[in-house]
């Protein structure tokens, strides 16, 4: 329920969100066309609403463009993917040496209950219940942000968002659990956080995410570089 304080969505945010919805779970697949005529009958919005629409996705990374063709959902490949991660791990080792050092105990409190929430859905998982997989993914996205949430830089937090949800589109689309490796990995950057053993949880964060790309291509099928 919306608190009285929160102000209401205006029709482009309400329309952005969908699209961006949209991209992100496939229902825009990778690739995809995207004819303002058709997407102003889909969203019920104007072509200007959704130009400005467009080009926001497109500083996102999430939507291409060239010259008269318009615009298209971008396409996923190996390549792409590899390099997402890469930024991933240079942005959020960074981001979490600078939130270790500078944490507090309410920095603790939120790691503990984003990882409480995480864990659940993922014990849920591991036994056979994959209803909440939209939901594991948004605490996923829960857990890694409180890692970092004390590292002093709203830039920073901005820019691993941006690059987060580019990452995770992939695990969306493609593949979504890699199962008891990456519970266990996400317990043992919990125990790092609360012992402040920055070096290991960085480290820990990389096996994680070359873990995550080397699982999502082996049983992805992703092509080896975006068709474009």
């Amino acid at each position: 329920m919306k608190s009285a304080s929160e102000p209401a969505l205006t029709v482009s945010d309400r329309a952005y969100r969908c699209i961006r919805g949209d991209i992100m779970f496939g229902r825009l697949a990778p690739g995809q066309k995207l004819p303002l005529e058709k997407l102003r009958d889909r969203y019920d919005t104007s072509i200007s609403t959704l130009r400005e629409i467009l080009h926001r996705l497109l500083s996102e990374g999430l939507v291409t463009a060239e010259g008269q063709r318009g615009f298209e959902v971008a396409p996923i490949s190996a390549d792409n993917f590899r390099e997402i991660a890469e930024m991933r791990q240079l942005i959020e080792g960074h981001a979490l040496s600078e939130s270790f050092a500078a944490g507090d105990i309410d920095w603790e409190g939120r790691i503990v209950a984003a990882h409480h929430k995480l864990s659940r859905i993922e014990q849920r998982m591991l036994a056979g219940d994959r209803s909440g997989a939209a939901a594991w993914k948004r605490y996923d996205r829960e857990f890694h942000h409180a890692l970092i949430s004390a590292c002093g830089s709203q830039a920073l937090l901005d820019t691993h968002a941006m690059v987060f949800d580019r990452y995770v589109r992939y695990q969306i689309i493609v593949v979504m659990f890699r199962g008891s490796e990456a519970a266990e990995e996400h317990g043992a950057l919990l125990h790092c956080a609360l012992e402040r053993d920055a070096d290991e949880a960085c480290a820990i964060l990389k096996r994680h995410i070359s873990a995550c790309v080397a699982y999502t291509v082996e049983h992805g099928s992703l092509p080896a570089a975006a068709l474009i």
